[in-house]
């Protein structure tokens, strides 16, 4: 997202001023659209979130978009120090206009960013294992799913500050899951757990407010200056 639905990320704002926003836009939105985006927003969570290092093939952070698209995890984080997370156009089919990416220079501030939120760090590696998608205890608190790049696998920093590890069992011959499948499973298999076993899974009222008017905003062309001319005419009040 661009322009005045991006900004509305960082830019500090009141319930009221969001609130006026999404009711003033919502008339150019027919009442089926209108449904699906607020029932979207009630099965989005921040409990998960999805740290990848360095995902330099474009097919699988396109994959990876979309899986947490799919199963309702908001927030993906990134670690670029080596390459950009660069999902494709084609695969993601406009799914990157419904979830966040926070763009990390390190390993070290994306552990450092997570962890000041209250996130667990959760390895997934089919090399160590202490946690299966059927065992890890989903109700211990907040955590963020990391996931390394093809062939070299989550980088020693992430190992180390791990605090806990998972696995998928394979019981065939070699291990035959890329990263694209193993998120699909995990992100899925996990997300479900939390929705059934933890209360207060959901974004608080406050965040689908501003995350649904955000999507509103995406979803009406020239959005900026129906706004712009609703704050003109006094439509709208400017004060935030």
């Amino acid at each position: 997202m661009t322009n005045i639905a991006s900004r509305l990320r960082t830019e500090e704002h009141s319930d009221a001023w969001f609130r006026e926003r999404l009711d003033y836009m919502t008339q150019f939105l027919t009442d089926e659209r209108q449904q699906i985006l607020r029932r979207t927003v009630a099965q989005r969570t921040h409990y998960v979130r999805i740290l990848t290092e360095n995902m330099f093939h474009p097919q699988n952070a396109s994959a990876i978009m979309r899986h947490c698209e799919a199963f309702g995890v908001q927030q993906i984080h990134t670690v670029e120090d080596r390459c950009r997370f660069d999902p494709s156009v084609n695969i993601v089919r406009g799914t990157q206009k419904w979830v966040d990416v926070e763009h990390h220079a390190t390993t070290a501030d994306a552990l450092a960013a997570l962890r000041s939120e209250g996130y667990r760090i959760v390895a997934t590696t089919p090399h160590r294992c202490s946690s299966t998608p059927e065992t890890f205890d989903v109700t211990k608190g907040k955590f963020a799913l990391v996931f390394g790049t093809e062939h070299a696998g989550i980088s020693d920093e992430v190992i180390a500050a791990a605090d806990d590890f998972l696995m998928i069992p394979m019981c065939g011959m070699v291990e035959s899951l890329n990263v694209s499948a193993s998120a699909a499973i995990l992100i899925y298999m996990l997300a479900e757990r939390v929705r059934q076993s933890v209360e207060g899974w959901q974004l608080s009222d406050a965040e689908q407010l501003r995350l649904l008017t955000r999507w509103t905003l995406s979803s009406i062309r020239d959005y900026e200056g129906i706004l712009r001319r609703a704050e003109q005419c006094g439509k709208l009040t400017v004060e935030r």
